[in-house]
C-alpha cells in the first residue's frame, strides 16, 4: 500500500468521527528461503515473492473454493451495491441456519460463525468504508470479475488469508476444531462418564496440556539457572577487566552508572555484533539518538550470537537500522512526531500527565540508566544519564502546586525517564512532598532498575522507602518492566525480595513484541516473574509508532495468547491484563470484545481496528482508529525465526 493512499486513509476520516488513524508501516519482508505456510490449517506452497501479486492465482483459487457462494455472488452481482446487498442477506441467512435444529456444527464452531459474520458485516459496511477510505468489498468484486489489473485493485497475500478465513468462518469450516470431528453432536469422553473414570480421563487430558507448556518453557530459560549463571559471571569478569573494575565495584551502583556504555566500542570487544548492529549504533551515536546500556545488563547477553537465548535482551538496548533511520531524519522535530500517546495534548502543567480521574503522572526526571528502543518516551529523552534531566526546582514546586489544587487525584506515579537513578535525597524530597498531601494514598515508582540496575536498592533507599510506606494511610509501589525470562537473574530477585519483604508490592509492566510473542513465552516469564516476587500488572500491546514497527505484534496474537497459552497457568500467575494504550485517552482492554472491533481490511492485509476509549457508558468520547501489522507479515517473521506455524493456525480468528 502506497504512501499516498495511506495519506489518502487518514484524510478520509471525518470530523464526525473525530477519530485519529494511525498506521505502522508494514515490516520488511524477511528473505526466505524456507517454505511458508500459506494456508496454516492445510497444506503448504513456494512463496516465490515477498509480496502477493494477482497474477499468482494460488491464493485466489484457495479463496473462491473457500466460500463458492459468496463467489458467485461476487461475480454476478451487476454492480456494488447489489453485491453488498446480497452479501448482506446471505449472511444474516447463515446466522439464522446457526439456531436451526438441523445444523450440526460443533457449538463452539456455531459461536465462531456468529463471531466472522459479526466482522464480515462490518468490514463491508457503507460507513467504515467512507472512514476509511477503502472498499474490501468492492475490491473483492473487481477480483472475482478478474478486473484487478486494469482497476489497479492491488492487494498482499495478506489481504487474501484474512479473506480466506472470513470466507470459511461464516459457515463454520474455520478448521479449529478439525481434530475433534467426533465432537460435533457429541461431548468429549470424560463428560459422558462419572467418578474416577471420569476424573482419569479428564485427567490424562490435563497432562497433555501441561506436557506442551512445559515442553515449551524449556526453550526459554531464565537468568537462575545454574548454567546460565556461570556464563553470566564469565561475562561479569570479562567487563571488570575492560573497565578496570572490582567486584566489589560490580556492586556498586554508582560505579555501574559511571561506566555505562554509551559508544561501541566497548561492545565490540565484548560480545559479537552484527556488522548492521554496529553501524546502527555508530548512526544512532552521530546523529545524538538516546543509546546507552549498563555493565550490568550488558553481563546478560550472550557472547556469542550464534547462542541466540538473549534476542530479546538485546533488541531492547540495540537500535535496529529502521529505528535509528527514522529517528535521525526527524530529530529536529522529534517532540511532535514521536509522541503518539499525545502527552503534550493530557498535560495541564509542566511534568504532569493525566488520562484517568483518580490517577496523575509525575516526571521529575528525563533520563534513565540505559535506554529502551522502544521508550514511549523516546521523543523527549535527549541522552542516556542527561545531566539536565533533573528538572527545576520551581517545575517540581509548580507541579506539587497542581496537585493540591485538583484534590480528586489520590495515586500518583512517578516516572520519566526513571526516578530511582535520581539521588537519594531527591528523590526523597519528592516523595515527602506527595505523603505530605492529604488526598495522596498511592505513590507508584515507575522504574526499570530491578532489572538493569538491580544493585541500585541498596539499605539507604530502602530506608527512605519504608518511611513513607505507612499502609492503611499510605502505600508506596513498585511499577517495572520485565520483558523477558532471560532478565531475571539472582541479582533481580535480591532487588524484589528487599521490596517485598519492606511491604511494598511489585508489578511488572511487559510490552508484548515480536521478540517475547512466541508461544508460551510470555507464560514462561509470568511464572518466572511470580517465582521471584513480582506480580504480572499490564501487558501492552506493541504501541503503533513508526519507528518501532519492526518490534509490532497483531493485536490477534495478544489475544490468542490470552486464551490458548496464559489461560493455562493459575489465576495467581496470570494477573496482568492484555491492553492497547489509545493515543491521548488510555487504556482499552482488548480482551474485552465490546470495547474494540475490526471496521475493515486493507489491501497490505493490515486490519483496522476501532479502539473505544475506557470513558465508554460513562460519557461520549469519541474511538480511535488503528490500523494494525499485517497477521500474514507477522507469521513470515515468526516462519524467519524457525517457529512451526501450525502452533498459530488459529490466529486469524481472533479479532
Amino acid at each position: 500500500m502506497s504512501p499516498k493512499s495511506l495519506r489518502n486513509i487518514r484524510e478520509k476520516v471525518t470530523a464526525n468521527d473525530a477519530a485519529i488513524i494511525d498506521h505502522p508501516p508494514t515490516r520488511e519482508k524477511p528473505l526466505l528461503s524456507t517454505k511458508i505456510i500459506d494456508d496454516v490449517f492445510t497444506d503448504e506452497i513456494t512463496l516465490l515473492k515477498p509480496r502477493f501479486a494477482v497474477d499468482d492465482t494460488v491464493y485466489l483459487q484457495r479463496l473462491w473454493e473457500a466460500n463458492p457462494e459468496i463467489y458467485q455472488i461476487l461475480l454476478n452481482a451487476p454492480d456494488l451495491e447489489s453485491a453488498r446487498d446480497q452479501l448482506f442477506t446471505y449472511l444474516e441467512k447463515a446466522e439464522r441456519q446457526v439456531f436451526a435444529l438441523e445444523n450440526d456444527l460443533h457449538i463452539l464452531e456455531k459461536s465462531m460463525v456468529r463471531q466472522c459474520i459479526s466482522v464480515f458485516k462490518s468490514v463491508i459496511g457503507p460507513i467504515n468504508e467512507k472512514r476509511t477510505g477503502f472498499s474490501a468489498l468492492e475490491c473483492l468484486r473487481k477480483l472475482a470479475r478478474n478486473q484487478a489489473k486494469a482497476l489497479e485493485c492491488e492487494v498482499s497475500a495478506g489481504f487474501l488469508m484474512e479473506m480466506i478465513q472470513l470466507f470459511r468462518g461464516v459457515i463454520g469450516r474455520t478448521d479449529i476444531y478439525r481434530e475433534d470431528d467426533r465432537l460435533r453432536r457429541d461431548i468429549p469422553e470424560f463428560l459422558a462418564k462419572k467418578g474416577r473414570e471420569a476424573a482419569l480421563l479428564r485427567t490424562a487430558m490435563l497432562e497433555d496440556l501441561g506436557g506442551t507448556m512445559a515442553k515449551y518453557f524449556h526453550k526459554y530459560p531464565s537468568g537462575l539457572e545454574t548454567e546460565i549463571t556461570g556464563w553470566r559471571k564469565e561475562n561479569r569478569r570479562r567487563i571488570l577487566q575492560y573497565f578496570g573494575g572490582s567486584e566489589t565495584d560490580w556492586q556498586n551502583y554508582q560505579w555501574q552508572l559511571k561506566n555505562v556504555i554509551r559508544d561501541p566500542a566497548p561492545l565490540l570487544k565484548l560480545i559479537e555484533m552484527t556488522v548492521e548492529q554496529k553501524a546502527s549504533i555508530e548512526k544512532a551515536i552521530a546523529h545524538r539518538i538516546p543509546f546507552g546500556i549498563t555493565p550490568y545488563y550488558l553481563s546478560l547477553m550472550d557472547s556469542k550470537i550464534g547462542i541466540g537465548y538473549d534476542h530479546a535482551i538485546r533488541a531492547q538496548v540495540i537500535p535496529p537500522k529502521e529505528y535509528v533511520d527514522i529517528m535521525a531524519t526527524h530529530r529536529q522535530e522529534r517532540s511532535s512526531m514521536f509522541d503518539f500517546m499525545g502527552e503534550h495534548d493530557t498535560s495541564p502543567v509542566e511534568l504532569i500527565t493525566r488520562r484517568y480521574p483518580d490517577i496523575a503522572i509525575l516526571k521529575p526526571f528525563n533520563t534513565c540508566a540505559q535506554i529502551c528502543v522502544y521508550c514511549q518516551r523516546n521523543w523527549e529523552i535527549e541522552r542516556c544519564l542527561d545531566p539536565k534531566a533533573m528538572a527545576g526546582r520551581e517545575l517540581i514546586a509548580q507541579a506539587l502546586a497542581w496537585l493540591d489544587e485538583h484534590p480528586s487525584v489520590g495515586d500518583v506515579l512517578i516516572t520519566g525517564g526513571d526516578p530511582l537513578i535520581m539521588k537519594d535525597a531527591q528523590l526523597e524530597k519528592i516523595i515527602e512532598a506527595l505523603a505530605g498531601k492529604p488526598q495522596v494514598y498511592r505513590i507508584r515508582l515507575g522504574t526499570r532498575t530491578p532489572v538493569v540496575l538491580p544493585m541500585r536498592w541498596t539499605e539507604n533507599l530502602m530506608a527512605i522507602l519504608r518511611q513513607y510506606h505507612d499502609p492503611p494511610r499510605r502505600e508506596i509501589a513498585v511499577v517495572t518492566h520485565f520483558e523477558h525470562s532471560y532478565e531475571i537473574t539472582p541479582e533481580a530477585l535480591e532487588a524484589v525480595q528487599k521490596i517485598r519483604r519492606a511491604g511494598m508490592g511489585v508489578y511488572n509492566q511487559e510490552v508484548f513484541t515480536v521478540e517475547n510473542s512466541r508461544r508460551f513465552e510470555s507464560v514462561k516469564l509470568r511464572r518466572d516473574l511470580k517465582r521471584i516476587g513480582v506480580d504480572p500488572y499490564y501487558n501492552f500491546n506493541m504501541k503503533g509508532k513508526e519507528e518501532t514497527r519492526r518490534y509490532m505484534v497483531p493485536i490477534a496474537r495478544i489475544l490468542q495468547e490470552r486464551k490458548e497459552e496464559a489461560r493455562l497457568l493459575p489465576g495467581l500467575d496470570r494477573t496482568d491484563e492484555p491492553v492497547f494504550n489509545v493515543p491521548r485517552l488510555g487504556k482499552n482492554h482488548l480482551r474485552a470484545w465490546q470495547d474494540h472491533r475490526v471496521v475493515m481490511i486493507l489491501p497490505s492485509g493490515s486490519r483496522v481496528y476501532e479502539l473505544h476509549p475506557w470513558e465508554k457508558n460513562i460519557t461520549p468520547v469519541p474511538p480511535y482508529n488503528y490500523i494494525d501489522v499485517p497477521i500474514y507479515d507477522y507469521l513470515e517473521e515468526l516462519a524467519a525465526r524457525g517457529e512451526n506455524l501450525r502452533d498459530y493456525r488459529t490466529i486469524w480468528y481472533y479479532y
